[in-house]
């Protein structure tokens, strides 16, 4: 039997993600201010700005994803990381003459570099979104707990 496509699950993406993908979009642009500045040379890697810079976007990830009780708190958290790693991608190869500015060695100037970087930046977006959809669901999971009780 044929399925009628009126009838047919057509949930948007905000239900398999849990929140709408722009609003995910929107999560990870903040953390592009870091990779900006960074590039740029203008914040330093050990200052505490850097370190608010680095964590606070995560936090906001991990509070918004819990607040608004997404269905799929790992998942919602992760797919903000992967959106993170893309724009990190983008960024670091659009600024690449400016992070290596004065640097002479062949290999940082290389195609090969930049190549290089991007399966890198990807994987960091990764491995953010991961640890911190680990956090939101383990949050999620004791606010549900204690909203149970």
């Amino acid at each position: 039997m044929r399925e009628n496509p009126t009838t047919r699950n057509t949930a948007p993406a905000r239900l398999y993600f849990g929140m709408p993908l722009t609003l995910m979009a929107g999560l990870a642009l903040l953390g592009l201010p870091r990779v900006i500045l960074h590039d740029l040379h203008i914040l330093g890697e050990r200052s505490p700005g850097t370190w608010i810079l680095a964590i606070g976007p995560v936090l906001v990830w991990i509070a918004v994803t819990v607040l608004s009780r997404s269905p799929r708190p790992f998942l919602s958290v992760l797919v903000i990381g992967l959106i993170f790693g893309v724009l990190l991608v983008l960024t670091h190869q659009l600024l690449w003459t400016s992070a290596f500015a004065g640097n002479t060695s062949p290999v940082l100037n290389s195609p090969a570099a930049r190549i290089a970087a991007i399966p890198s930046g990807l994987m960091t977006g990764a491995a953010i979104g991961a640890i911190g959809g680990l956090a939101a669901l383990g949050l999620s999971a004791a606010a549900n707990r204690r909203s149970r009780v």
